[in-house]
C-alpha cells in the first residue's frame, strides 16, 4: 500500500498503464464494476486483457467478445490530445475525490479544463430543463452565492437550470458532467457555454469515448457522475418524472446529501421536488440551508483511505482455482431477473466468495449478467 504522501498526492498512471486501462474499459461487456473486479482478481489491465476470451467463454458465450486493441486505444488517446483534453485514472491526484468512492466509479474519466474546480468539495445544482424564470435566478444566486463559499458548482450542462448554475459559478469554479463524449455537448446550442466553462474556471467530464453522440440512456449514466463527484445535490424544479429525481435518488444512493426548492403545488415543474421533501430531503430557500449542512462533511480529509479500486499487491493475492462447473450451475440456478445482493447469493450458494466473485465476472464478460445500482446483481432475460 502506498504511505499517506502518496495517496495524498495519488499515484500517476505509466503510459503503458493509461493504454491498457483505456483498452479493457473499452473492451466488450466491461463497465466500470467488471473493471474494478478484474484488476482486483489480476492485478492489471494487462493481465485481464488476456484472460478476456477464457472468461468469456467461462461464462457460456458462444460469440468471440471484442477487446480494444492497442492502436484503438492510441488513436483516443492521441484525438484526446489534440481536442485539449486527457484521460486521468481514478488513483491520479486529478480525478475528483469524492467520485473516487462512488460504487463503480468510473476507472478513466476525459477532462477537459481546469483540474483545480476536482480538488474543492462540490455542490450538484439540477433541475427542470424547462425552468421558469425565478427558478433560474434563483438556480444562479444558489450557485454563485455557494461557489462564493469555496465549492465548485457541478451540473449537467442541460437547458434551464443546469446552464444558469454553471454560468454563476464560471469565475468560482464549475464542473460539466456530459453524456456524450467531450467532443458531444448536449442540447448543441450550450456548445458556447462548454467553451465558456473550459476556457474559464471551469472543467467538463465524460467517461464516454471522442464522438460518442449521447443516447437517452446515456442520461442517467451522466447523473450517476453529477450525484458522484458531489458531497451534496439540490434540485430546483423537477416534474414528476424528471431526470433530476434521478440524480437525487442516486446521490441518496451514494450517502451523499439531497436538497430541494420548495415550489407552488400548481406547478407541474415542482411537483417532483416537493415530493423529494416529503420524503426527507433538506428544505432549501438559502443558499446557508446547503452550507450549513455541508460544513461537517467538507472538513473531512478526502484522503483518509486508500482510494477505491486500488488493487491488491502479488503477495496479497491468494491464488483461486477455477470454479467448477457445479458451482457455476448452483449460482445460475440461484439468479433470476430480480436484482440481489452479492452477500444473499454467496449465504445462499455456500460457495467461497472470491468463486462468486469470479462466476459473476464470467457471466458479466458473457453478457449474461446486469448489475444494477447498490451493488445488485440480476440474471439476464432468457438465462
Amino acid at each position: 500500500m502506498p504511505d499517506d504522501s502518496a495517496r495524498r498526492n495519488g499515484i500517476a498512471l505509466t503510459d503503458r498503464q493509461r493504454i491498457s486501462w483505456l483498452r479493457l474499459i473499452r473492451s466488450d461487456n466491461v463497465g466500470p464494476a467488471t473493471f474494478r473486479d478484474l484488476i482486483n482478481h489480476f492485478g492489471s489491465a494487462e493481465a485481464a486483457l488476456s484472460m478476456l476470451p477464457e472468461l468469456s467463454r467461462r461464462g457460456g458465450s458462444t460469440r468471440h467478445i471484442r477487446i480494444a486493441s492497442v492502436d484503438e486505444a492510441e488513436r483516443e488517446l492521441e484525438t484526446a490530445r489534440r481536442f485539449g483534453a486527457r484521460f486521468v485514472g481514478i488513483g491520479e491526484p486529478d480525478y475528483p475525490y469524492a467520485l473516487r468512492n462512488l460504487d463503480a466509479a468510473p476507472p478513466l474519466l476525459a477532462m477537459k479544463g481546469h483540474s483545480h474546480c476536482c480538488a474543492l468539495p462540490a455542490v450538484g445544482i439540477v433541475g427542470s430543463r424547462n425552468a421558469s424564470i425565478s427558478g433560474t435566478k434563483f438556480a444562479a444566486r444558489l450557485a454563485r452565492d455557494i461557489g462564493q463559499a469555496g465549492y465548485s458548482i457541478v451540473s449537467g450542462l442541460a437547458r434551464g437550470i443546469d446552464a444558469a448554475a454553471h454560468r454563476a459559478s464560471l469565475q468560482s469554479g464549475t464542473i460539466a458532467a456530459m453524456a456524450g463524449g467531450l467532443d458531444c455537448p448536449y442540447p448543441p446550442e450550450n456548445r458556447d457555454l462548454l467553451e465558456e466553462i473550459w476556457s474559464g474556471q471551469g472543467l467538463a467530464i465524460s467517461e464516454m469515448p471522442f464522438g460518442w453522440e449521447p443516447r437517452a440512456r446515456d442520461f442517467p449514466r451522466r447523473n450517476r457522475l453529477i450525484a458522484g463527484v458531489a458531497l451534496g445535490v439540490v434540485v430546483i424544479e423537477a416534474a414528476a418524472r424528471s431526470g433530476s429525481l434521478i440524480t437525487a435518488r442516486l446521490a441518496a444512493q451514494a450517502g451523499r446529501l439531497v436538497f430541494a426548492v420548495p415550489g407552488s403545488p400548481l406547478d407541474p415543474r415542482c411537483e417532483g421536488t416537493n415530493a423529494l421533501l416529503k420524503n426527507g430531503a433538506i428544505v432549501t430557500t438559502t443558499s446557508a440551508d446547503v452550507l450549513e449542512a455541508l460544513a461537517p462533511l467538507s472538513q473531512i480529509d478526502p484522503f483518509s483511505r486508500p482510494a477505491a479500486n486500488e488493487p491488491p499487491t502479488e503477495s496479497e493475492r491468494e491464488f483461486i482455482p477455477s470454479p467448477s462447473d457445479q458451482d457455476r450451475s448452483s449460482l445460475v440456478q440461484a439468479l433470476g431477473p430480480t436484482p440481489v445482493e452479492i452477500d444473499d447469493v454467496i449465504r445462499h450458494t455456500a460457495l467461497a466468495p472470491q468463486t462468486v466473485y469470479l462466476i459473476l465476472l464470467e457471466l458479466d464478460l458473457a453478457g449474461r449478467l446486469h448489475r444494477h445500482p447498490g451493488g445488485l446483481v440480476s440474471l439476464a432475460m432468457g438465462e
